[in-house]
């Protein structure tokens, strides 16, 4: 039950606890086994967690750094850090020490909660360094020798333990004003910054949420929970949307589990960036081009008419095809997901429209939006039946947008950060007149459907001065089933090139199929690859205008990752 009178993010969650009591909320998976938190359960430990954090000197409007995986104490963790009056300030776990050490200091945090072992190794070094830091809270039992520390170590249980004991201690009761989170944007060059977003941001984003979703007929919601929390968009989307709706939430193993946890769990909604989808895609058609020809004919047909219909150009007799198709196709389809998906949504980056037509086609409504961390994020999203698969749909309710003459997206609106951290000449950048300026280039249709056009840091100027997207030309690479990932180049220069990334298995098949050892540093080098990668450009080239086809290109010999630098922890290109 969405309420536009919410004073703020926890007071929306105490409420949905009172109401849905001991309904199942939270899940995680142990020893095979999934087991339930109810509402009720989830909000005593949040209390108890606000109340054990004060005893240890928490202060209104001090940060907390949180550094854990998905997982019900995350959530548990940011409502009992904003109870308690604080500021959270959500860390990746692909973090180094270094990256740690940037946002332990830079947020000025005076404590840290962190889950396992594991992601203490990386945080610990940089608390260290950070000699503002007096607490960490560990969520998972965990020795650490303490030597020169400058800092207390406790365990979860025991602070919430000491919390529970202590009800007498108030609890904060922040507005829509107040200052929720700190989130660090990951940025493709140069040192983080913290955005800060005000309760009342991502309120408004979880009211246009629900103004989008209600067609949809929501009543017992499931969401699957795999993307960062750290990542503001599955901060928002995945964790406050839900429990403004009542929603359960399930947390994912990991991304290499998800398709077996999809059909466990059997979700409603999905949120994911398009890399995921694009996964997604090539693993079906993978799975058919193994299979026999009378399936493979049966899906390529489906998938044709799914498009077709998209146009709105199907013929008496290929309606009734179409829907026979549904029932032998798109059944199987979606029984993959689960057998429940309303909808599948989209963010984070730009959605290639082949891959959104292909799910539409077999029957998944996807919904792309748009939006950044520093909008809360979400500015605009697509509507169910009402969907232009290459746009990211009308603006969200409540909120205004309109363009610069130079095309640039402006937003205003209570979705708007309040400012980045202790950054004020970025911050005067960024916002002007209230206008929050995106960097981003878009242009709207007669209905109101925004298409993003580009970036404009991001646009390539080449040296006959042509202005070309880096992200639309490796857009048509990545759809090639050579290629998994790409990144172009040429500015200031007569023509583009190309870093590409081969698809693993399509490479090791390639391989095998040529007597190769399977080893991609190995077949970077190879001529005979080159050849076989060189066709998969010429195709792409010959879809594509003069300036911005790829004259020449190098294969990399590794992904590109997190772990090696060469991808943001939200999966964008660091073209550096």
């Amino acid at each position: 039950m969405i309420s536009a009178e919410s004073p703020s993010l926890i007071a929306q969650f105490f409420a949905q606890a009172e109401r849905l009591a001991d309904r199942p909320f939270l899940w995680a998976k142990r020893d095979g086994i999934w087991h339930p938190t109810s509402w009720r359960q989830a909000a005593d430990q949040t209390r108890a967690l606000a109340r054990g954090l004060k005893r240890l000197g928490l202060q209104p409007g001090e940060r907390v750094i949180l550094v854990a995986e998905n997982r019900p104490e995350w959530l548990i963790a940011d409502h009992a850090i904003m109870a308690a009056g604080g500021v959270t300030v959500p860390a990746y776990t692909t973090n180094g020490v270094n990256d740690h050490h940037h946002v332990l200091t830079d947020s000025g945090a005076r404590m840290a909660i962190v889950s396992t072992t594991a992601l203490a190794a990386k945080l610990l070094p940089a608390v260290l360094r950070a000699p503002q830091i007096e607490h960490v809270i560990a969520i998972e039992p965990m020795r650490h020798n303490q030597t020169d520390g400058g800092y207390q170590l406790h365990q979860w249980g025991t602070v919430v333990a000491q919390g529970a004991a202590h009800k007498n201690i108030p609890l904060a009761e922040p507005s829509r004003t107040s200052l929720a989170c700190l989130i660090y944007t990951s940025g493709t060059g140069g040192a983080p910054k913290g955005v800060m977003l005000s309760h009342g941001a991502i309120l408004h984003t979880c009211e246009g949420a629900y103004d989008v979703l209600k067609p949809l007929g929501l009543s017992d919601e499931v969401f699957l929970s795999f993307l960062p929390l750290s990542h503001s968009y599955e901060h928002t989307a995945g964790q406050f949307v839900p429990v403004a709706l009542g929603a359960q939430i399930y947390y994912a193993e990991g991304v290499d589990a998800l398709a077996g946890n999809m059909l466990e769990v059997k979700p409603t909604f999905l949120t994911a960036v398009p890399r995921l989808y694009e996964n997604m895609q090539n693993r079906i058609m993978r799975g058919i081009e193994r299979s026999g020809p009378r399936a493979r004919k049966l899906f390529l047909r489906t998938v044709a008419l799914g498009r077709k219909r998209m146009a709105g150009a199907l013929s008496f007799a290929e309606r009734i095809e179409d829907f026979a198709l549904t029932l032998l196709v798109r059944r199987k389809v979606k029984a993959r997901f689960g057998g429940r998906l309303k909808a599948m949504v989209s963010g984070g980056a730009p959605l290639n429209p082949e891959v959104g037509s292909f799910f539409t086609a077999l029957g998944v409504c996807i919904l792309q939006g748009y939006g950044q961390t520093e909008s809360a994020p979400v500015i605009t999203v697509n509507r169910p039946g009402q969907v232009k698969i290459a746009t990211v749909g009308p603006v969200l309710k409540h909120t205004e947008v309109k363009l610069a003459e130079d095309g640039e997206i402006l937003v205003r609106g209570e979705l708007v950060m309040q400012g980045y951290w202790k950054q004020p000449r970025a911050t005067e950048e960024a916002i002007r007149d209230g206008w929050l300026h995106t960097g981003d280039i878009g242009v709207f249709d007669a209905d109101g459907y925004l298409t993003i056009t580009d970036r404009k840091k991001d646009i390539i100027v080449n040296s006959g001065g042509d202005n070309i997207s880096p992200q639309r030309v490796e857009g048509f690479l990545t759809l090639e089933p050579e290629i998994s990932q790409a990144m172009v180049s040429g500015d200031k220069r007569p023509y583009l090139v190309a870093l590409l990334v081969p698809d693993e298995q399509a490479a090791f098949d390639w391989a095998k199929a040529n007597n190769k050892i399977q080893d991609l540093s190995l077949l970077a080098r190879d001529s005979a690859f080159r050849d076989h990668l060189a066709a998969a450009v010429t195709r792409v080239n010959d879809s594509l205008s003069i300036i911005e086809r790829v004259r020449h290109f190098l294969i990399a010999e590794e992904t590109f990752t997190t772990a090696n630098g060469e991808m943001t922890p939200t999966l964008k290109i660091r073209r550096h």
